[in-house]
């Protein structure tokens, strides 16, 4: 038995005003949880500022006697400056090394491997972003710092002329270097993962036009693929390269700290980052030296704010050259 019109009339109108009020409030639930992040960030922002300031704000001769290595007639900008420069160099470098592998692991697992090892693959670059960062550490300054000495010895010999393999290299492996190589292996998983969604996400219609003019598999990847994951690439890297610069344990486990501007990445005590320098001096500060490291903190976030905006920036400019739209 049918309803009548005016029945049937009266149950869409029901429905349509429940369907308003659902849409409503769910545009409230985003439209809020966009304003929360907002203010949480600034709020944070606030926070740094204020506990900062103290330190920003003092003289040198001040600082110096409230943080043990802080040189005397020296300004809280030379001061932060080599861990500035120390954390670029090892998020640099470690973005260098994961990112052309991460590509070529999701185009493996997207293009290449069978359904059922595509599967077992991508179970396990996931897995690798679940291992806590100091296991590691542990694992850097336990297995992979000794296996590397003869590495950065024959580096160091044969191309010491390169500024980054000049100067000495050291016998304990606890080295720039060796830093990068693991923080390569932290984000790895997270380029990994986005770069395969990207990948996967290519028009069925592109690859099969590529492949019915007679590409091979890599033409079809240099075509179709590529070109249209590029701005995902760049945001899966920028991904990666925010988590390098903040990553704390498995740096202050391995690295032997220095307070220098320096490229030699096979040295010791050269280098030092901001998040590492944090933690190693947090637990004895007091005073003064604590509204430092939050001013050393306050930098780090203003540097990865800096990064996570040119990455929009970069990706809004490549966004129609990508084929993504």
């Amino acid at each position: 038995m049918t309803d009548s019109p005016p029945r049937a009339r009266a149950r869409a109108t029901r429905r349509r005003g429940s369907d308003r009020g659902f849409n409503r409030v769910f545009r409230w639930i985003a439209v809020g949880s966009g304003v929360l992040i907002l203010a949480v960030l600034a709020a944070v922002a606030l926070f740094l500022l204020w506990q900062a300031w103290p330190a920003l704000t003092a003289g040198s001769d001040e600082l110096a006697t409230a943080v043990p290595r802080y040189p005397e007639d020296t300004s809280f900008v030379a001061y932060v400056g080599p861990l500035v420069f120390g954390t670029l160099l090892a998020a640099i470098l470690a973005l260098a090394i994961a990112t052309p592998l991460a590509i070529g692991i999701a185009l493996f697992i997207s293009h290449y491997a069978p359904r059922r090892l595509s599967q077992v693959l991508g179970y396990l670059v996931d897995l690798l972003a679940a291992v806590p960062s100091v296991i590691y550490g542990l694992w850097g300054f336990f297995v992979l710092a000794p296996f590397v000495v003869p590495i950065w010895s024959w580096l160091n010999e044969y191309l010491g002329w390169f500024p980054l393999f000049a100067g000495e290299a050291s016998p304990t492996g606890r080295v720039l270097a060796t830093v990068a190589i693991v923080l390569a292996v932290m984000i790895l998983p997270i380029i990994t993962a986005v770069s395969r969604e990207v990948f996967l996400q290519t028009p069925k219609l592109h690859e099969e036009a590529a492949l019915a003019l007679g590409a091979t598999r890599w033409e079809l990847v240099r075509t179709a693929v590529l070109p249209f994951g590029r701005s995902g690439i760049i945001s899966a890297a920028m991904l990666g390269l925010g988590r390098a610069l903040g990553e704390t344990m498995a740096v202050l486990m391995i690295l032997s700290p220095g307070f220098l501007y320096s490229f030699h990445i096979l040295d010791s005590a050269q280098h030092q980052t901001i998040a590492a320098y944090i933690a190693l001096d947090f637990p004895e500060a007091s005073g003064l030296a604590v509204n430092t490291l939050i001013a050393t903190g306050l930098v780090l976030f203003v540097i990865t704010l800096a990064v996570n905006m040119g990455a929009r920036a970069i990706v809004a400019r490549r966004k129609e050259f990508s084929g993504a739209n």
